[in-house]
Protein backbone atom coordinates (compact mmCIF):
# COMPACT_ATOMS: atom_id res chain seq x y z
CA UNK A 1 0.00 0.00 0.00
CA UNK A 2 2.67 2.41 0.87
CA UNK A 3 4.03 1.58 -2.98
CA UNK A 4 1.25 2.26 -4.56
CA UNK A 5 0.94 6.08 -2.51
CA UNK A 6 4.18 6.81 -3.43
CA UNK A 7 3.87 10.05 -5.73
CA UNK A 8 5.62 9.84 -8.77
CA UNK A 9 7.76 12.95 -9.57
CA UNK A 10 6.14 14.88 -12.81
CA UNK A 11 8.61 15.06 -15.99
CA UNK A 12 9.05 19.21 -17.04
CA UNK A 13 10.19 20.50 -20.30
CA UNK A 14 11.83 23.58 -21.19
CA UNK A 15 11.23 25.63 -24.99
CA UNK A 16 14.96 25.62 -25.21
CA UNK A 17 14.63 21.08 -25.19
CA UNK A 18 11.33 21.48 -27.08
CA UNK A 19 13.16 23.63 -29.79
CA UNK A 20 16.44 21.01 -29.73
CA UNK A 21 13.71 18.30 -30.12
CA UNK A 22 12.32 19.76 -33.23
CA UNK A 23 15.62 20.94 -34.97
CA UNK A 24 16.91 17.30 -34.08
CA UNK A 25 13.81 15.40 -35.92
CA UNK A 26 14.16 18.42 -38.45
CA UNK A 27 17.09 16.51 -40.07
CA UNK A 28 16.70 18.38 -43.53
CA UNK A 29 16.31 21.46 -42.43
CA UNK A 30 12.67 21.84 -44.11
CA UNK A 31 10.46 22.98 -41.63
CA UNK A 32 13.19 25.99 -40.77
CA UNK A 33 13.51 27.18 -44.76
CA UNK A 34 9.64 26.97 -44.62
CA UNK A 35 9.56 29.54 -41.48
CA UNK A 36 12.34 32.01 -42.82
CA UNK A 37 10.66 31.71 -45.99
CA UNK A 38 7.62 32.91 -44.61
CA UNK A 39 8.36 35.63 -42.78
CA UNK A 40 10.41 36.88 -46.13
CA UNK A 41 7.29 36.87 -47.76
CA UNK A 42 5.57 38.91 -44.83
CA UNK A 43 8.26 41.71 -45.03
CA UNK A 44 8.08 41.58 -48.20
CA UNK A 45 4.23 42.20 -48.63
CA UNK A 46 4.69 44.57 -46.01
CA UNK A 47 6.88 46.77 -47.41
CA UNK A 48 4.80 46.66 -51.17
CA UNK A 49 1.44 48.01 -48.81
CA UNK A 50 3.87 50.55 -47.06
CA UNK A 51 2.59 53.75 -48.36
CA UNK A 52 6.39 55.20 -47.84
CA UNK A 53 7.52 52.96 -50.63
CA UNK A 54 8.55 54.49 -54.16
CA UNK A 55 5.67 52.41 -56.59
CA UNK A 56 3.32 53.12 -53.97
CA UNK A 57 4.04 57.14 -53.64
CA UNK A 58 4.07 57.00 -57.21
CA UNK A 59 0.24 55.63 -57.89
CA UNK A 60 -0.48 57.66 -54.68
CA UNK A 61 0.16 60.98 -56.87
CA UNK A 62 -1.13 59.88 -60.22
CA UNK A 63 -4.52 58.91 -58.21
CA UNK A 64 -4.44 62.27 -56.68
CA UNK A 65 -3.73 64.28 -60.00
CA UNK A 66 -6.69 62.10 -61.88
CA UNK A 67 -9.30 63.50 -58.96
CA UNK A 68 -7.88 66.99 -59.04
CA UNK A 69 -8.57 66.92 -63.06
CA UNK A 70 -12.27 65.75 -62.14
CA UNK A 71 -12.56 67.88 -59.93
CA UNK A 72 -11.47 70.73 -62.12
CA UNK A 73 -13.55 69.56 -65.16
CA UNK A 74 -17.03 69.16 -62.97
CA UNK A 75 -16.03 73.00 -61.76
CA UNK A 76 -15.73 73.76 -66.20
CA UNK A 77 -18.85 72.07 -67.10
CA UNK A 78 -21.28 73.57 -64.39
CA UNK A 79 -19.51 76.65 -64.07
CA UNK A 80 -18.85 78.10 -67.49
CA UNK A 81 -21.49 79.52 -69.23
CA UNK A 82 -19.34 80.63 -72.10
CA UNK A 83 -19.16 76.97 -73.27
CA UNK A 84 -18.87 76.75 -77.47
CA UNK A 85 -21.46 74.49 -78.67
CA UNK A 86 -21.72 72.53 -81.96
CA UNK A 87 -24.98 73.72 -83.93
CA UNK A 88 -26.03 70.80 -85.77
CA UNK A 89 -26.39 71.07 -89.63
CA UNK A 90 -30.05 72.29 -90.65
CA UNK A 91 -32.07 69.29 -92.52
CA UNK A 92 -32.38 70.20 -95.99
CA UNK A 93 -36.31 70.97 -96.46
CA UNK A 94 -37.57 71.73 -100.20
CA UNK A 95 -40.17 75.02 -99.58
CA UNK A 96 -42.02 73.05 -102.35
CA UNK A 97 -42.79 69.55 -103.53
CA UNK A 98 -40.29 68.85 -106.23
CA UNK A 99 -40.27 66.08 -108.54
CA UNK A 100 -36.15 66.26 -108.89
CA UNK A 101 -33.68 68.59 -107.26
CA UNK A 102 -30.78 69.04 -108.61
CA UNK A 103 -27.35 70.55 -106.60
CA UNK A 104 -24.52 72.35 -108.17
CA UNK A 105 -21.55 73.04 -106.72
CA UNK A 106 -20.05 76.48 -107.71
CA UNK A 107 -16.93 77.20 -105.49
CA UNK A 108 -14.94 79.88 -106.87
CA UNK A 109 -17.02 80.25 -109.60
CA UNK A 110 -17.61 83.88 -111.09
CA UNK A 111 -20.89 85.17 -112.09
CA UNK A 112 -21.25 83.97 -115.96
CA UNK A 113 -19.65 80.81 -114.86
CA UNK A 114 -22.79 80.41 -112.61
CA UNK A 115 -25.07 81.46 -115.21
CA UNK A 116 -24.21 79.11 -117.61
CA UNK A 117 -23.99 76.41 -115.10
CA UNK A 118 -27.95 76.77 -114.64
CA UNK A 119 -28.76 77.43 -117.84
CA UNK A 120 -27.27 74.14 -119.01
CA UNK A 121 -29.17 72.13 -116.21
CA UNK A 122 -32.19 74.31 -117.44
CA UNK A 123 -31.44 72.74 -120.81
CA UNK A 124 -30.85 69.85 -120.13
CA UNK A 125 -33.53 68.34 -117.68
CA UNK A 126 -35.73 65.77 -118.03
CA UNK A 127 -39.02 65.51 -115.82
CA UNK A 128 -42.53 65.02 -117.03
CA UNK A 129 -44.99 68.15 -118.37
CA UNK A 130 -46.00 70.03 -115.23
CA UNK A 131 -43.04 68.69 -113.38
CA UNK A 132 -40.82 71.02 -110.84
CA UNK A 133 -37.10 70.64 -111.12
CA UNK A 134 -35.45 72.15 -107.77
CA UNK A 135 -32.15 74.04 -108.48
CA UNK A 136 -29.40 74.53 -105.73
CA UNK A 137 -26.30 75.80 -106.22
CA UNK A 138 -23.82 74.56 -103.34
CA UNK A 139 -20.07 76.02 -101.99
CA UNK A 140 -18.23 72.86 -100.57
CA UNK A 141 -21.76 70.92 -100.53
CA UNK A 142 -23.32 73.80 -98.50
CA UNK A 143 -26.33 75.15 -99.87
CA UNK A 144 -26.10 78.76 -101.34
CA UNK A 145 -28.45 81.46 -99.43
CA UNK A 146 -30.53 84.04 -101.42
CA UNK A 147 -27.78 86.55 -99.54
CA UNK A 148 -25.13 84.87 -100.63
CA UNK A 149 -26.60 83.99 -104.07
CA UNK A 150 -27.12 88.18 -104.90
CA UNK A 151 -23.67 88.70 -103.80
CA UNK A 152 -22.18 86.07 -106.21
CA UNK A 153 -24.40 87.27 -109.44
CA UNK A 154 -23.29 90.99 -107.59
CA UNK A 155 -27.16 91.75 -107.77
CA UNK A 156 -28.65 94.69 -106.31
CA UNK A 157 -31.38 93.25 -104.11
CA UNK A 158 -30.99 94.34 -100.57
CA UNK A 159 -33.29 92.68 -98.26
CA UNK A 160 -33.97 94.20 -94.77
CA UNK A 161 -34.42 92.94 -91.68
CA UNK A 162 -36.54 95.01 -89.06
CA UNK A 163 -34.38 96.95 -86.79
CA UNK A 164 -37.35 97.30 -83.82
CA UNK A 165 -37.57 93.41 -83.61
CA UNK A 166 -33.47 92.89 -83.43
CA UNK A 167 -33.90 90.64 -80.27
CA UNK A 168 -36.13 88.36 -81.82
CA UNK A 169 -33.35 86.48 -84.08
CA UNK A 170 -36.32 84.54 -86.63
CA UNK A 171 -38.95 87.11 -86.75
CA UNK A 172 -36.55 90.15 -87.58
CA UNK A 173 -35.89 88.70 -90.56
CA UNK A 174 -38.18 90.15 -93.16
CA UNK A 175 -36.69 88.03 -96.36
CA UNK A 176 -35.46 83.93 -95.47
CA UNK A 177 -32.57 82.94 -96.53
CA UNK A 178 -33.89 79.74 -97.90
CA UNK A 179 -35.28 80.35 -101.39
CA UNK A 180 -35.74 78.41 -104.65
CA UNK A 181 -34.23 78.50 -108.22
CA UNK A 182 -36.20 76.29 -110.70
CA UNK A 183 -37.75 75.18 -113.80
CA UNK A 184 -41.31 74.51 -114.67
CA UNK A 185 -41.62 71.95 -118.15
CA UNK A 186 -44.51 72.83 -119.87
CA UNK A 187 -46.33 72.19 -123.28
CA UNK A 188 -44.45 74.11 -126.22
CA UNK A 189 -47.02 75.81 -127.92
CA UNK A 190 -45.01 77.43 -130.65
CA UNK A 191 -41.19 77.20 -131.79
CA UNK A 192 -40.91 80.75 -130.02
CA UNK A 193 -41.74 79.53 -126.74
CA UNK A 194 -40.02 77.46 -124.55
CA UNK A 195 -41.15 74.31 -122.89
CA UNK A 196 -38.96 75.40 -119.91
CA UNK A 197 -40.10 77.93 -118.00
CA UNK A 198 -37.52 79.72 -115.14
CA UNK A 199 -38.51 80.72 -111.87
CA UNK A 200 -37.30 81.85 -108.52
CA UNK A 201 -39.20 81.40 -105.61
CA UNK A 202 -38.43 83.94 -102.42
CA UNK A 203 -40.33 83.32 -98.88
CA UNK A 204 -40.94 86.13 -96.67
CA UNK A 205 -42.63 87.27 -93.82
CA UNK A 206 -44.89 89.34 -95.26
CA UNK A 207 -46.46 90.57 -98.32
CA UNK A 208 -46.38 94.50 -96.56
CA UNK A 209 -42.84 94.18 -95.06
CA UNK A 210 -41.37 93.65 -98.17
CA UNK A 211 -43.43 95.36 -100.77
CA UNK A 212 -40.92 99.05 -101.07
CA UNK A 213 -37.74 96.37 -100.85
CA UNK A 214 -39.27 94.99 -103.91
CA UNK A 215 -40.16 98.08 -105.27
CA UNK A 216 -36.42 99.28 -105.31
CA UNK A 217 -35.33 96.34 -106.90
CA UNK A 218 -37.47 96.91 -109.76
CA UNK A 219 -34.73 98.64 -111.31
CA UNK A 220 -32.14 96.16 -111.71
CA UNK A 221 -34.21 93.06 -111.16
CA UNK A 222 -34.13 92.61 -115.50
CA UNK A 223 -30.46 93.77 -115.61
CA UNK A 224 -29.64 91.23 -112.63
CA UNK A 225 -31.41 87.96 -113.42
CA UNK A 226 -32.16 88.69 -117.64
CA UNK A 227 -28.95 85.86 -118.18
CA UNK A 228 -30.77 83.28 -115.95
CA UNK A 229 -34.21 83.68 -118.14
CA UNK A 230 -32.19 82.79 -121.19
CA UNK A 231 -32.12 86.73 -122.29
CA UNK A 232 -29.14 88.61 -123.84
CA UNK A 233 -28.39 92.05 -123.84
CA UNK A 234 -29.19 93.39 -127.55
CA UNK A 235 -29.80 96.52 -128.89
CA UNK A 236 -33.22 95.22 -129.49
CA UNK A 237 -33.84 95.03 -125.46
CA UNK A 238 -31.47 97.42 -123.97
CA UNK A 239 -35.08 99.29 -123.68
CA UNK A 240 -36.03 96.65 -120.90
CA UNK A 241 -33.22 98.31 -118.42
CA UNK A 242 -34.85 101.55 -118.42
CA UNK A 243 -38.44 100.73 -118.58
CA UNK A 244 -41.08 100.47 -115.68
CA UNK A 245 -42.93 97.45 -113.79
CA UNK A 246 -46.12 98.00 -114.23
CA UNK A 247 -49.31 96.55 -111.58
CA UNK A 248 -50.96 93.51 -112.62
CA UNK A 249 -53.09 90.41 -112.57
CA UNK A 250 -51.38 86.84 -112.38
CA UNK A 251 -53.11 83.64 -111.65
CA UNK A 252 -55.43 86.25 -109.76
CA UNK A 253 -52.72 87.72 -107.95
CA UNK A 254 -51.36 90.73 -107.57
CA UNK A 255 -48.41 91.85 -109.60
CA UNK A 256 -45.54 93.85 -110.97
CA UNK A 257 -44.65 92.95 -114.42
CA UNK A 258 -42.27 93.90 -116.89
CA UNK A 259 -43.98 94.33 -120.74
CA UNK A 260 -42.41 94.27 -123.94
CA UNK A 261 -43.00 96.50 -126.72
CA UNK A 262 -45.85 93.73 -128.08
CA UNK A 263 -47.50 93.60 -124.30
CA UNK A 264 -45.64 90.00 -123.41
CA UNK A 265 -44.50 89.16 -120.16
CA UNK A 266 -40.86 89.74 -119.90
CA UNK A 267 -40.72 89.63 -116.22
CA UNK A 268 -42.88 89.50 -113.00
CA UNK A 269 -42.59 89.02 -109.30
CA UNK A 270 -45.85 87.79 -108.10
CA UNK A 271 -47.09 87.82 -104.19
CA UNK A 272 -48.65 84.26 -104.65
CA UNK A 273 -49.67 84.31 -101.07
CA UNK A 274 -48.69 86.26 -97.92
CA UNK A 275 -44.87 84.56 -97.57
CA UNK A 276 -44.07 83.66 -100.79
CA UNK A 277 -43.07 86.04 -103.82
CA UNK A 278 -42.52 84.25 -107.12
CA UNK A 279 -40.22 85.80 -109.74
CA UNK A 280 -40.84 84.02 -113.52
CA UNK A 281 -41.29 84.77 -117.16
CA UNK A 282 -44.47 83.22 -118.04
CA UNK A 283 -48.33 82.46 -116.56
CA UNK A 284 -47.50 78.75 -116.69
CA UNK A 285 -45.01 78.73 -113.99
CA UNK A 286 -46.42 80.77 -111.55
CA UNK A 287 -49.56 78.31 -112.04
CA UNK A 288 -47.82 75.37 -110.89
CA UNK A 289 -45.59 76.94 -107.97
CA UNK A 290 -48.80 78.24 -107.02
CA UNK A 291 -50.42 74.54 -106.87
CA UNK A 292 -47.54 73.72 -104.64
CA UNK A 293 -47.76 76.21 -102.64
CA UNK A 294 -51.08 75.60 -101.56
CA UNK A 295 -50.53 72.10 -101.82
CA UNK A 296 -47.85 72.67 -99.15
CA UNK A 297 -50.16 75.09 -96.91
CA UNK A 298 -53.12 71.85 -96.91
CA UNK A 299 -50.13 69.03 -95.93
CA UNK A 300 -48.89 70.91 -93.09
Amino acid sequence: MEKDNEIKPKITTTYAEDMAKVLEEDQKGGLIKKIIHGEEEYQREKRNLSPESAQNRFFILIGALFVVISVVTLFFLFFNKDISTITPEKKFTPLIFNDKNTFLEVKDFNKDEIVQTVLNEVEKVEIRNGGVEGIYLTHDKKIIGLREFIKLIKGNFQPKDDQSRADIAINNVLVQDDFLMGVVVGEKKSSSEADRDFFVLIKVRSVPDVFDSFRLWEKKMFFDLHELFGMSLSSEVEYLLTKDFEDGIVENKNARILYSQDAKIVMAYIFADDNSVIVTNTENAAHEIMLRLASSRVKK
